[in-house]
Formats: C-alpha cells, structure tokens, sequence
C-alpha cells in the first residue's frame, strides 16, 4: 500500500504539468496566446527538476567529500544505515558509486528544461511530429529525460546491489499485484489527461486519439497471434545468444525473480502481469507518445523504462517487442497492441508457471 500511495503522490506533479500544459494549448488553439498559463507551466517544471537536479548535485558534492573526509564517510554512513547491519551493508555498495549516482541524477535532471527552450524545439520537431509551438509536446519531449534518469540511477547504483537490496525486502504477491495495478493504471490516466481529457477534449475523443477502440474480432486474433509470435521470436533470441556466450544477465534473473517473482505462482499474478501492463503501457506509449514521436524512438524509450534490466539482452529483448508492438500500432489501433502485450506477458507467466525449470 505504500509503494502505491507513493506512486500517486510521485505523479501528481506531472498531471498538473501537463494539464496545465494542455490549457495553454486549448488558449492558443482558440486565438490566444496561452502565455500566461505556459509559463507557469515551465516554472513548474524548472521547480520540480530543478529541485531533483539540487538533490542529485548535493549528493555528487558529498561523495566527493567523503573521498577526503573519513569523519563525514562514517557519520554520512551512520546516518543513512542506521542500526540494520545488512541495511548498513548494502548502502556500502551504494556510498562506493555515491559520485556517479549524483551526477546520474542532476545531469538528466539539468537537461530536461533543454526542451522547453523554442530552439531546441524546433530541433525535435524537425525528427519527429511534434509541433514546436505547443506546450504539451514541449513538456513531453522533457519527460523523456524521467526515463534517462531512472536508467542512470539503476545502472549507477547496479543491478547486483539491487538485487541483492531486493532480495533482502520481503514482499507477498498481493502487495506487488496492487502495486503493479496502481502504476499501470497512473499511467493511462496521465497518457489520457496528455492528450487533452479534461482539458481540450472529452472522454470519447481522448480514447480516440490514444487509439483505443474497440476491437473487431479480426484485431483480436491478430493482438494474439501477434504475442505468441513475439514469445516464440524472444525465446529464439535466448537461444541463440545463450549458443554463442551472451546468456540472461545473472543479476537481471535476480533483480526480476524479486520484482514479479511472487506474480508469477499464481493465475490472478500471471493476468495482472499481462493485464495491467498491456493497458498501462500501451496507452502510453503506443497510444500517446509513438503518433508524435515515431517507432523507433518510442521503442528505445519503451526498452529504457524497463531499467530493471539495465543494458542486457533482457532490454534488447524489450525493443524488439516494442517495435513489434509499433509496427501492429501503425497498422491498426492501441487496442490490439493492449491485446498482444498482455498475450505476450501471459504466455511467458504460464511458461513460467508450467516450466520453471526453463527459467
């Protein structure tokens, strides 16, 4: 219930940005000049990043320190570790790479404002279908540094001490289930409020434009065809790369048994793990981000946000699957993506499920 409450509150910021993003649109739009109300938007955004980028720049500044300053090391360490010896243990790992954790937070966090700048809009706009005068496609081209972050600070902190972190927090199945429906659905409501819901267009137009329809028989049998095909393709993959020495990253087999692990012992698991993030991903990604910023590049982006795998095959993994799911999005509607991701996710969790000795 915490990790729930927690992802709430994290997003509630990024609702207001851009639903006051997208009333400077609807001003624009209608003849106005929506200045007003986009600069408050950006001084939100400067406010939030610039917070994250002081934090991550205070934390770089102390690990610099402490290189010199063996006081402050045990007193910082103290501090952070408290009276839990494996507690104390892990942030160990974490004080070694506190440098490259802080600048893994601060740079992306300082780069983000970048895209608000009308310049480097123009950029963008010049790659992709963005338009370099709207407030919403400005914010979310900055959004995209979120993703850079998250990556940098797993692969700063690394996935053996994450896992190892991980291993040693017990969570039951039920927690990570309600967990996973929260985020998921957090974020098809924050795709759907970005394209304009409650703002310049109603519920109906929104899920329209997030292709969101509803599926004619045919759609459905491609939304699975297509899963099962994406299974076989990823496992031929693991195949071949674990012939030629390039196997699934210890660590990343670690970091993922702790994280669905519990989901996958169960049939309600294994469907929320298809269910929840065939809706919540797809919604936003393949509905809201790819019509304005491409295949390719929402498919890197969709393979980065699984930071959990750092830079493995797992990710490579990920992006092909992501282009698959582009390319099904190009020829028909988000709503058979939905129903070939959660395919996809379903029949790994039964394969699972029925062969554990396969993974």
């Amino acid at each position: 219930m915490t990790d729930s409450i927690f992802t709430i509150l994290l997003f509630v910021p990024m609702f207001l940005i851009v639903l006051m993003a997208n009333l400077a649109d609807k001003q624009r739009l209608a003849g106005g000049s929506g200045t007003k109300v986009a600069g408050l938007t950006y001084a939100l955004h400067l406010l939030i990043f610039g917070t994250i980028a002081v934090g991550g720049a205070v934390l770089h500044a102390i690990a610099i320190s402490m290189r010199t300053n063996d006081d402050l090391r045990e007193s910082f360490l103290a501090f952070a570790g408290g009276d839990g010896g494996e507690q104390v243990e892990g942030i160990l790992h974490v004080l070694e790479r506190l440098d490259v954790l802080g600048l893994g937070i601060w740079v992306p966090a300082a780069a983000a404002p970048l895209f608000l700048l009308p310049a480097v809009r123009r950029l963008l706009a010049d790659v992709t279908r963005i338009d370099a005068r709207s407030t919403v496609h400005a914010v979310a081209a900055s959004f995209v540094m979120l993703v850079v972050l998250n990556l940098s600070v797993t692969l700063a902190i690394g996935l053996d001490t994450l896992a190892d972190l991980s291993e040693a927090t017990e969570t039951d199945g039920g927690t990570l289930l309600v967990s996973l429906w929260v985020q998921q659905i957090t974020f098809a409501l924050w795709a759907a409020v970005g394209v304009g819901w409650l703002t310049r267009r109603k519920w109906l137009q929104a899920l329209e434009r997030l292709g969101l329809l509803v599926p004619r028989p045919a759609e459905v049998a491609v939304g699975i065809g297509t899963g099962l095909i994406s299974v076989a393709i990823i496992l031929a993959l693991e195949i071949v790369a674990e012939a030629a020495g390039w196997g699934l990253d210890e660590d990343v087999q670690r970091l993922t048994e702790v994280l669905i692990g519990p989901l996958l012992g169960s049939i309600p698991g294994i469907l929320t793990l298809g269910l929840a993030a065939g809706i919540g991903e797809e919604t936003l990604f393949r509905g809201a981000l790819q019509p304005r910023f491409g295949l390719l590049f929402t498919s890197i982006l969709f393979a980065l946000l699984h930071s959990q795998y750092g830079i493995t095959l797992s990710t490579l993994a990920v992006f092909i699957v992501g282009i698959i799911l582009g390319l099904v999005r190009n020829r028909y509607n988000t709503s058979t993506c939905v129903i070939a991701h959660a395919s996809y996710n379903i029949t790994l969790g039964m394969i699972a499920y029925l062969f554990p000795q396969m993974f």
